[in-house]
């Protein structure tokens, strides 16, 4: 996800300038996959943070950004739930409303005009 330049989150562009800072000053940084629950030091620590951090009602929000894909997806989710509901209490188009009552079904097809 670091690699992919096309990804800006608020998140990711911050580890990348972090990332960017250390390796200028000639630390060698590597990410790689470990295996959860299996003993590894850093990533029980990371674990029991995590945690922590989930339990505790106080703790002060230091990440607030929202990736744009999940801004994206909540948006079409809630327009998809208002069409809902005003295609449902709509008393025109019935004929259309026999083939495609839900919004979400009619949505994922993909219909071809013939000229």
């Amino acid at each position: 996800m670091l690699k992919n330049q096309k990804k800006h989150t608020q998140l990711i562009d911050q580890i990348r300038g972090k990332v960017t800072e250390m390796e200028q000053q000639e630390w060698k940084v590597d990410f790689s996959w470990i295996k959860a629950h299996a003993g590894h030091r850093g990533n029980e620590l990371a674990d029991q943070l995590a945690k922590e951090a989930a339990r505790n009602k106080n703790i002060y929000e230091s990440y607030n950004g929202f990736p744009k894909s999940e801004v994206i997806g909540e948006l079409n989710k809630q327009s998809m739930i208002q069409w809902q509901r005003e295609w449902d209490s709509t008393t025109k188009g019935a004929i259309t409303k026999s083939f495609f009552p839900k919004i979400v079904d009619r949505m994922k097809l993909t219909i071809n005009a013939t000229p």
